[in-house]
């Protein structure tokens, strides 16, 4: 922290001398002042952080010095000194904002407690405010750049931003991003971007369930032209792409164990070769994973290679489900309703208050993506101005499938494969088989749905 700074006003050359000196031999900044007129052009001018002021001044008392101080400089702090203590004083200095108040004579050693005191409580907002800051920072930059804020006020979310804010000034350490789906980890990957050194460089996202294995080292590490059949040109890989910058590995868990090996010889000796190219090329990246998968728990049942786990996993930021933060669920309905009242351009004149009042009650399986599809839906359905409860599908089932299920005959099947397969083949059929329009309906990703279609040949 800088040095504290002080500004001492009293009319009295001797006391406004010794103080001074005291607090000099003490490592502080001093300003003095014999009147509330040299008070003020130092205010205008100097940063200060504490106020020594007597109350007993030539030109106006110093009361209402205090008064117009927190009026115009509200984060100084101020302690307050007189040579005739009365109670009435002291309660009204205390009442205009006063930090404390010492009669006269009192002790230098006094003075100093008190502003060591003034001076952890100062710390302690700056903090705050730095906290306040970097908070609006990763909102306004990801805002920016993902067209969603990350938005919240409650203890796990502060605590999110808190660790983002730690990891990003680390320029090289990898980070793993835990949490179910829909919770926004990329937001989270961008925010860390976004507050790093890097932020003027290239931010790469890739889904790793995404890329077919036989196209793992081309996509991730480039090729050369005529490597192989099809490679026409030459090609930079993702690595290539972000270098200095950050590549996202989304979905890491679904990463084919033929290549998580590669994936760890690139994090360890930081070099990347082209398919075709016997040259080596070094990469600053820094790698940020997600997945919503349990990868230790993957890692001992020989799932997910144990040493890439312990490499990605340097610091982990676990997102905690929406139904453990509630109270953040007004913040993004508000947030998404105006989101888009805007993008569809939807005319609001009322919002009902029970519509919060029940999303509070509500789970959220599908967490933050849910919420948002939710509210998209009911603008769509909104009539007459009036965004109504009835407007949200709050009412259905736990997994918002009751939209699909009431079509199907009404039969009893404890076969669970079938039930899935069957459930699929009807959410296909009402969507026309488009595969983004049904993964939404049954809120799975759309990867996980193409995985499950051919795993029951509905592809």
């Amino acid at each position: 922290m800088e040095k504290i700074k002080i500004l001492v006003v009293d009319d009295e050359k001797r006391v406004r001398e010794e103080i001074a000196e005291f607090l000099s031999n003490n490592k502080f900044e001093v300003f003095k002042a014999a009147a509330p007129s040299e008070a003020f052009k130092i205010l205008e001018t100097k940063p200060v952080d504490i106020m020594i002021l007597d109350i007993r001044l030539p030109e106006m008392d110093g009361l209402s010095v205090l008064k117009r101080v927190k009026e115009n400089f509200p984060e100084i702090e101020v302690i307050m000194i007189s040579g005739h203590g009365d109670m009435t004083s002291v309660i009204e200095a205390m009442r205009y904002g006063a930090a404390d108040f010492f009669p006269k004579p009192f002790r230098l050693m006094d003075i100093n407690l008190a502003i060591q005191r003034t001076t952890r409580f100062i710390t302690l907002n700056q903090k705050y405010k730095e906290l306040e800051k970097n908070y609006s920072l990763i909102s306004n930059e990801v805002q920016k750049s993902a067209g969603v804020q990350l938005i919240g006020k409650s203890r796990e979310m502060q605590h999110v931003i808190a660790m983002m804010t730690k990891v990003a000034n680390v320029e090289n350490t990898t980070v793993l991003i835990t949490g179910e789906s829909g919770t926004g980890k990329e937001l989270v990957a961008k925010g860390i971007h976004f507050m790093s050194n890097r932020k003027k460089k290239f931010f790469h996202s890739v889904n790793c369930s995404a890329v077919p294995e036989t196209l793992f080292e081309s996509e991730f590490f480039g090729h050369k032209k005529g490597s192989f059949t099809g490679a026409i040109e030459n090609k930079a890989g993702w690595f290539e792409i972000a270098n200095n910058g950050s590549l996202f590995l989304d979905e890491i868990g679904d990463m084919p164990a033929s290549q998580q090996a590669k994936l760890l010889r690139v994090l360890e000796e930081r070099t990347v070769s082209r398919i075709g190219s016997h040259d080596s090329l070094n990469v600053d990246v820094r790698v940020i994973a997600a997945s919503n998968m349990e990868l230790e728990s993957m890692a001992h049942k020989k799932e997910f290679r144990l040493d890439l786990y312990h490499r990605l996993s340097s610091f982990i930021i676990h997102l905690p489900p929406l139904r453990e933060r509630k109270e953040d669920i007004p913040l993004l309905l508000d947030y998404f309703i105006k989101f888009y009242i805007e993008k569809l351009g939807t005319k609001i004149n009322k919002v009902d208050p029970a519509i919060s009042k029940e999303l509070v009650k509500y789970p959220f399986p599908g967490n933050i993506r849910e919420l948002r599809n939710l509210v998209e839906r009911a603008l769509i359905l909104c009539e007459g101005g009036i965004l109504k409860l009835s407007d949200f599908m709050i009412n259905k089932s736990p997994e918002m499938m009751d939209s699909v299920e009431a079509n199907m005959p009404d039969v009893q099947i404890y076969d669970l494969e079938l039930s899935e397969k069957r459930l699929i083949k009807k959410a296909l059929e009402k969507c026309n088989n488009n595969k983004s329009k049904t993964a939404e309906m049954l809120n799975i990703s759309w990867q996980s749905l193409d995985r499950r279609m051919k795993k029951f040949e509905l592809s």
